[in-house]
């Protein structure tokens, strides 16, 4: 006699990740408060030089908010999306008079 086997039932890998749902306005709010924040730059009154490179500001702004992007986001597809946004912003922001100026 043939003896049959059941198979144990193993539970199925996730191919859809849960997302929680934010709404349009929650959405903005996290898109302005990166924006002002990636704005903010420590700017120099004078230049100085670190080797033949020349400083004439630190991007805080844009340093906090890659820490805070990194803790408050939870998936990782979102988190690129913050990031790129904070980058430009703060690159754009080194040319416009933005900043506290020591």
């Amino acid at each position: 006699m043939a003896t049959t086997r059941k198979k144990k039932a193993t539970p199925k890998k996730g191919t859809f990740r849960t997302r929680l749902k934010e709404s349009d306005g929650q959405y903005l709010l996290k898109l302005v408060v990166v924006i002002i924040i990636g704005t903010f730059w420590f700017k120099f009154g004078h230049v100085f030089y670190l080797g033949n490179f020349a400083v004439t500001g630190i991007p805080l702004g844009m340093l906090a908010g890659l820490l805070l992007v990194d803790k408050f986001e939870v998936h990782q597809d979102d988190r690129k999306i913050w990031y790129a946004i904070l980058i430009l912003v703060g690159i754009i922001s080194y040319f416009l008079p933005m900043g506290i100026v020591v």
